[in-house]
């Protein structure tokens, strides 16, 4: 498990980890595992683990006061999951993060993080990447999300993610894409014809 992670990380920095960094990381990310439907954060609470994905999948929402579900992100292998406000300022989340197959991680406590990792120049440089990467896919989302119609945003979404259509189910897909089940529905069907 942790050989996919170091990889992971050396693909992310211009320079491969040196063995002391890599018996850093060994000594202070933690193999966890969570069933389907377990949670690695509900509402309200402070995100004291930041974890980077090996196996399985998870949904990030949150829940209106009618108990709908708004579907914020998706994660699936080789992605990282938290809350990274709630982590780095320890304030409490305003996110569920629930798996939603088995899953197998590692994960880095929030005081491990700060004590032995943050200033260390690998992290600091894969932070930059990572969130360089992360902003630019957001702005990409709004945009989508205001100028595409549902069928354009589902056409985007899958190819930039079509293993996710393999692995979430369709209403989790359709709250992501910021439409209703029988919306995204419709439109597969469409693109089925077609």
């Amino acid at each position: 498990m942790h050989r996919v992670f170091i990889d992971y990380i050396n693909s992310k920095i211009s320079t491969p980890l040196k063995p002391e960094e890599e018996q850093l990381l060994l000594q202070t990310f933690v193999q966890k595992k969570l069933r389907k439907r377990q949670y690695l954060l509900q509402e309200g609470d402070v995100c004291r683990f930041a974890g980077f994905i090996v196996k399985g999948a998870f949904k990030q929402y949150t829940v209106d006061k009618t108990g709908k579900e708004s579907i914020l992100g998706l994660y699936l292998e080789n992605w990282w999951v938290g809350d990274r406000e709630s982590f780095m300022i320890g304030t409490p989340s305003p996110y569920f993060i629930e798996a939603v197959e088995e899953v197998e991680m590692l994960i880095v406590s929030r005081e491990d993080f700060i004590d032995k990792l943050s200033r260390q120049p690998f992290i600091t440089e894969m932070i930059k990447v990572l969130t360089e990467k992360q902003s630019f896919n957001l702005i990409k989302r709004i945009q989508a999300a205001q100028t595409l119609s549902a069928e354009e945003r589902y056409q985007d979404f899958q190819k930039k993610y079509p293993e996710f259509l393999q692995r979430f189910p369709q209403h989790i897909i359709a709250s992501y894409l910021g439409m209703t089940k029988e919306t995204l529905s419709r439109i597969r069907a469409g693109a089925a014809r077609k």
